[in-house]
């Protein structure tokens, strides 16, 4: 049992080392892959034909370009051997003319040169297999000190062989000791994949822009703008997201709608009532009692229209361009009117696309929400290429940090008393967050610079 359970604790260790060996490389490969689908998509295209592209190049440099060059090279080296055999074993020929005859029919040109006229071994080329393969067959073949030039544009090959007596100089066409239509298969196959990638960057752009589409319509409807002109294009699964997308959007806006309609129904009723008892009480006549329950039914109807704000939300309002800046100088204005000392201060651009009303009323919110517990308020705002932020910050007593989330609850309220006017029906910040999530923001509280409570709103733009 000890030997099986040291060999299961081997494995179980190899495992893991396995596991997050494969995590790791999983993670480095991740880091280094493209995002966009765009992206992943041509690179799905490019890699496979790139690959194929490289084997095919490989299979035939391999098992043509350099067959084919060295049969060849060593054809022609065969000749070169053939003339030097004719001009050893048949010294008759002074001339030498029968030889360069010989040499004609064999596509050379045959010349003869002193001793001394043997240059010394130049470089190499980097790359020549021309170079390469013609070195190795008079290596092999003639097995005698030569000089050979293959460089340049020309179409002759020159080769010089030191014979006993003189040097053997041949002139050789390079297409016939080299596969020179091979650069031309190369230059066909980069080409045609050329053309093929162009069309795959074509084509992949039509395909992903509905779906670039479907996800700027979902962006909009978060932000709680409206989508014109959209309607399902693309492929087949594409046209299904946003045909779904289309169904789940009209069931929403049915359903608010719905809702709308029942609260102003309620909201009627409930108005009707509390006017009828407003009369009653204006025909009773002034009386201690008759003062109370005046301030009751106000008081009742304040929570009637917070609780129906509250429910309705900004259904129905369009989001356009605001001027953010003057929103926020009059909500200034608003706060020093009611004797509290407030400042705004803004950076960027401040034209930016909202429901007006509705989320001039969640600052509201949260202005009067400061004031409430603060002498002086700071409101800032600050748009930068992707989000509005507005900041409110005050010089009171704050909350404390376990219930910063728990006061964006609905009729939540910090203070026991229960006067309307000193803690309000405890439907502000929720009402805020609400706006702000229906523009796909939020809210978020933290401490102030000025040592009381900052409430920061970010909303996309």
């Amino acid at each position: 049992m000890s030997t099986l359970d040291t060999g299961l604790t081997f494995i179980r260790n190899a495992s893991r080392r396995v596991s997050r060996a494969n995590g790791w490389m999983g993670n480095a490969f991740k880091s280094w892959m493209p995002t966009g689908l765009y992206a992943r998509a041509l690179l799905i295209m490019i890699v496979p034909m790139v690959i194929l592209q490289t084997v095919v190049a490989f299979v035939f440099m391999e098992r043509h370009w350099n067959t084919v060059t060295r049969r060849l090279s060593a054809a022609v080296v065969q000749d070169i051997a053939s003339l030097i055999d004719v001009y050893n074993f048949y010294p008759q020929d002074k001339e030498r003319a029968q030889l360069r005859r010989v040499g004609q029919r064999l596509q050379l040109v045959v010349d003869f040169l002193p001793v001394g006229d043997m240059p010394p071994p130049g470089p190499k080329p980097f790359f020549s297999l021309l170079d390469q393969t013609l070195s190795v067959q008079l290596g092999r073949q003639i097995g005698r000190p030569f000089w050979i030039d293959t460089v340049g544009k020309s179409n002759l090959v020159e080769i010089r062989i030191q014979l006993d007596d003189v040097v053997m100089r041949v002139f050789a066409q390079r297409s016939a000791a080299y596969a020179s239509n091979s650069e031309i298969f190369i230059f066909w196959m980069l080409g045609t994949s050329s053309i093929l990638l162009i069309v795959a960057v074509l084509f992949l752009r039509n395909q992903i822009r509905p779906i670039l589409r479907l996800a700027d319509a979902a962006e909009s409807f978060g932000k709680g703008r409206e989508v014109p002109n959209f309607r399902p294009r693309g492929a087949r699964e594409v046209r299904r997201a946003a045909q779904a997308f289309l169904e789940m959007k009209a069931r929403i806006e049915r359903s608010l709608e719905q809702r709308t309609a029942m609260l102003a129904g309620v909201s009627h009723d409930l108005r009707t009532i509390l006017t009828r008892f407003k009369l009653e009480l204006a025909l009773i006549g002034d009386s201690p009692e008759v003062d109370g329950m005046r301030k009751d039914v106000d008081e009742m109807s304040g929570m009637l229209e917070a609780y129906l704000a509250f429910a309705r939300g900004d259904s129905g309002e369009i989001a356009q361009p605001t001027d953010m800046e003057m929103a926020l100088e009059e909500l200034r204005s608003d706060a020093e009117r009611h004797g509290h000392t407030a400042t705004v201060t803004f950076h960027g651009l401040p034209v930016v696309t909202v429901k007006p009303a509705s989320f001039k009323r969640c600052i509201a919110n949260l202005v009067s929400n400061a004031a409430r517990h603060a002498k002086t308020v700071a409101i800032t705002g600050h748009r930068d290429h992707r989000y509005l932020t507005v900041t409110v910050d005050d010089d009171g007593p704050g909350i404390p940090a376990n219930m910063r989330e728990e006061v964006f609850k609905p009729f939540l309220r910090l203070d026991d008393a229960r006067n309307q006017d000193e803690g309000g029906t405890g439907l502000g910040l929720a009402i805020a967050r609400d706006i702000a999530r229906s523009h796909g923001g939020d809210i978020t509280l933290s401490d102030s610079p000025m040592g009381g409570l900052r409430a920061a709103v970010r909303v996309p733009v």
